[in-house]
């Protein structure tokens, strides 16, 4: 899917925001914001998320409190409703437990950070069950779902994180995960707040340290301005390739479950864009 002829391909004249219309990857402030975006100590201070305090339905609140849902909870929370992740130095450690996790901790992994209410993520475990699941969110309400969803389904190869995706991987093994997928991540539409997104050339050496050679990173965005901030990142940054080719979007593989709200979108006539990147 070309970014130059498919019909979903943002151009500046379709920009949804006055704010946006004016701004294309190509120019100077977004290659300026991507540039700022690279500086390490930067990258170390600021957050690509902000932890909102959410009302918790009754599902949510029982795997959070239930020890029965710990078998996918990995992590508990500190004083401040922070996940604790200081002791998650190894995500394959998590299915050693055959009896538990019958796939065991070989199995291909794949890793989705920001999974929401989870409801994909549960998907795709059932769809694949000879693969691995890890997902990471901070929000409670969403962890909780999950959680539920997933006792639910009796799911066997899925683990759950509360936590920061980036300080995580920071402590994970080189080459450790077969797949990262990122999808519908926060857009932080202001130009102010483009250091927040989490596509960025800093962000993306964290993440292809931890993918294994041959391994994939997927995301997925419905804002078309971070559609080509994403693709103008990620087609310039040494050690990745498009699989659609340079300059390329991909059509939405059958994998990648269809939510409720992208369907929506798409049904308005609004656009939605899938980038695969291969590490090479």
């Amino acid at each position: 899917m070309s970014a130059e002829n498919t019909p979903n391909t943002p151009t500046p004249d379709s920009l949804q925001t006055s704010e946006v219309n004016d701004v294309n990857v190509a120019d100077q402030d977004t290659a300026q914001a991507a540039s700022e975006a690279a500086d390490p100590e930067f990258s170390r201070l600021i957050k690509t998320f902000m932890k909102r305090r959410t009302h918790l339905n009754k599902n949510a609140e029982q795997a959070l409190t239930d020890p029965i849902y710990a078998k996918y909870i990995v992590n508990t929370m500190d004083d401040r409703g922070q996940g604790i992740i200081d002791d998650i130095t190894d995500l394959r450690a998590l299915f050693a437990d055959t009896e538990q996790t019958p796939n065991g901790p070989d199995a291909p992994l794949t890793f989705e950070i920001g999974f929401g209410m989870g409801g994909s993520l549960i998907e795709m475990a059932k769809a694949d069950p000879t693969r691995n699941f890890v997902g990471i969110e901070v929000h409670e309400p969403g962890i909780g779902k999950c959680a539920f969803m997933a006792n639910e389904e009796g799911l066997t190869n899925l683990k759950i994180i509360n936590g920061d995706a980036i300080g995580l991987m920071q402590q994970l093994p080189e080459n450790h995960i077969d797949r990262i997928q990122l999808y519908f991540p926060d857009p932080w539409q202001k130009k102010r707040h483009y250091k927040r997104r989490f596509v960025s050339p800093k962000r993306m050496e964290i993440v292809t340290r931890v993918i294994k050679n041959g391994g994939w990173f997927h995301t997925a965005t419905d804002w078309e301005h971070y559609a080509f901030w994403m693709l103008e990142v990620l087609d310039n940054f040494e050690g990745l390739t498009n699989t659609a080719g340079k300059d390329n979007f991909t059509p939405r593989p059958d994998f990648r479950p269809m939510t409720k709200f992208e369907k929506r979108g798409l049904d308005r006539g609004h656009g939605v864009w899938d980038l695969i990147y291969t590490k090479d």
